[in-house]
């Protein structure tokens, strides 16, 4: 995937792919590597990539999206039906393929609505024939990817995926439509190593998609509601706002996509964000930090706005926080805030396992946290910072490893200001132990300045005088928690495929030690999942029939909701735990 080509919306990826040969489908992985590899030139909304000296595929993307197939031309012998159009569909990142609002300026209808029957009460409302049809297409397409894994699934793959995914959106399904496109995005990534790229991101996707797409036909009520979803976020009138600046965090997606979002607090300590996010890569993650903020005609930038105030008046903002810009909206600069004074100062008061707890619960992920750094710790996936927050043994990661945003570099600094008592900004990771993201933090050397750890590079004169970087040491034993024994198994599918585990065979001293501790479902799980994958039967003649790829994804589906719950449960007792042995300690 090329951030340099402009997003391609799902249905025109799917369509080009539909239309190729079979001899060119298997060719199409193959075109996707070489058209990477080409250069390619932007003038306006058209982008051209030579193919060779004689040959340019261009992408006319009126908007910043190519939303038609026409809109991709190439300039070979056997154009239109040429391999070259459909690999530099699907070579270029996945467009939000939301409909239009009707004239009424509301979205569309999604499903039936409760109608009584003829005794007078309220039947409960079900799925539609065509959004069951529609949520099908889903769990076969992402059972096909997760049957193949991430090494396997190719761009037809992918294309079938975003077949199905704009068949859920017509259906009105914009969930399980967002929930597939964000699949292949993260397919793309991985098989581009995208430096963005994490496995549990995958994981989460394949999970997320897989359940809703395997309940919605069975749900009624509200629960189907829940699961149909919302195609846009709606803006509500919220009068007039005082914001303070909290802090800045750069944005940057394997879909593409790249910006600043700039996190603001009211003075009831509700949170709201103001966001400049478009396709481009990481110079525009860096530079978009300096753009002056899309809220009425204030000139502040999103750097400024993050230590600054803002008034808004004729404000609307989404159910999830974040502010509108439309014509009605006024916004001007006004004084702000230090994260120790009011009204932002009442974030940190919240004691830290209901701020998780919360999160779990589906509320806001950010923690705002006191904490004391005490060094560092080697992981797999690089060092982290250890803190101690109210008694409770924290790791902060580094919230991207891109190497164009600091945040690594900075996590380094931090760990030489070891013993140093810092307010900071976190993004809650669920696990079996307390672990977050570190996105902000107050200054080292000076409490009324903070650091935005993505955008703000540390040096060594901002920390205290004689601080040394401490040496990294072992993980800590709580990474080899008994869950672990299920949870890789999961994992090692996602980009191996159905194979890896069938290979594996299965493991009865896995299996009976988590019985031996307790978890008997996850033994039963972990056990029901090798079975799915080495169950390939034979027909009269002795060749393998074809897989049951419904049932595997459905095992699969199983152990990675059982994996997601239980280390959900596992968190809120590392964070309460922790708390509650500290306050035991301290009034004995």
């Amino acid at each position: 995937m090329s951030p340099d080509l402009p997003p391609v919306a799902p249905s025109v990826t799917a369509a080009l792919v539909e239309a190729l040969s079979p001899r060119l489908r298997k060719r199409l992985d193959a075109g996707v590597t070489k058209l990477l590899a080409r250069p390619a030139t932007r003038d306006g909304d058209t982008v051209r990539i030579a193919v060779d000296d004689e040959t340019d595929v261009v992408l006319h993307a009126p908007g910043g999206t190519v939303t038609g197939a026409d809109a991709i031309r190439c300039g070979c012998l056997l154009s239109p039906d040429c391999l070259h159009r459909a690999a530099a569909a699907s070579a270029a990142p996945v467009a939000d393929d939301t409909p239009a609002p009707d004239a009424a300026g509301d979205p569309a209808p999604t499903g039936d609505t409760d109608t009584p029957d003829e005794t007078g009460e309220t039947e409960p409302e079900t799925a539609t024939p065509a959004q069951r049809a529609a949520a099908r297409a889903v769990f076969d397409a992402a059972a096909a990817v997760l049957e193949a894994g991430t090494d396997g699934a190719g761009a037809v793959l992918q294309a079938e995926l975003l077949h199905a995914a704009h068949t859920a959106r017509l259906a009105g399904l914009p969930r399980a439509s967002a929930a597939a496109v964000s699949v292949v995005t993260a397919v793309r990534a991985a098989r581009a190593a995208d430096p963005g790229h994490r496995l549990g991101d995958l994981t989460d996707a394949l999970t997320a998609v897989l359940d809703v797409a395997h309940r919605l036909p069975h749900a009624t009520g509200p629960d189907l509601t829940g699961l149909r979803g919302t195609a846009r976020q709606p803006y509500r009138p919220d009068g007039s706002l005082r914001l303070y600046g909290l802090f800045s965090e750069p944005v940057l997606t394997a879909a593409g996509y790249a910006g600043a979002v700039t996190w603001t607090a009211d003075a009831d300590g509700r949170l709201c964000t103001v966001s400049d996010v478009a396709p481009g890569g990481p110079a525009r993650a860096t530079g978009a930090a300096d753009r002056a903020v899309r809220v009425g005609d204030t000139a502040l930038t999103h750097r400024e706005l993050s230590r600054a105030g803002l008034a808004v008046s004729g404000a609307t903002v989404s159910p999830t926080g974040r502010l509108g810009a439309g014509a009605g909206v006024r916004a001007v600069r006004a004084p702000g805030a230090a994260w120790h004074d009011e009204p932002l100062d009442r974030l940190w008061a919240v004691p830290a396992a209901d701020q998780v707890t919360r999160a779990l619960n589906g509320g806001q992920d950010l923690l705002f946290l006191e904490v004391t750094l005490t060094g560092t710790v080697r992981e797999a996936a690089g060092d982290c910072l250890l803190a101690d927050c109210a008694g409770v043994p924290l790791r902060l990661a580094a919230a991207h490893d891109d190497p164009a945003l600091p945040y690594r570099e900075n996590l380094r600094l931090l760990a030489a200001a070891r013993g140093s008592r810092l307010r900071i900004v976190a993004r809650l990771t669920p696990g079996p132990y307390p672990r977050a993201l570190l996105l902000a933090a107050a200054h080292p050397t000076d409490a009324e300045a903070r650091v935005d750890l993505g955008l703000d590079r540390l040096q060594y004169a901002d920390l205290p005088h004689g601080a040394l970087a401490p040496e990294a040491g072992a993980p800590a034993a709580a990474d080899e928690a008994p869950l672990h024994l299920l949870r890789r198994r999961v994992h090692q599918a996602v980009p191996g495929g159905r194979r890896v585990l069938a290979l594996a065979g299965s493991t009865p001293g896995d299996a009976a030690r988590l019985r031996r501790l307790g978890l008997a479902t996850a033994a039963d799980l972990l056990e029901d999942l090798h079975t799915a994958a080495a169950d390939r039967s034979r027909d009269v003649f002795g060749r393998l029939v074809p897989a049951d790829t419904g049932r595997f994804a459905r095992s699969w589906l199983a152990a990675a909701v059982y994996t997601e719950v239980v280390e959900q449960a596992l968190c809120v007792h590392a964070w309460q735990g922790a708390a509650d042995e500290v306050a035991a300690r301290a009034m004995t």
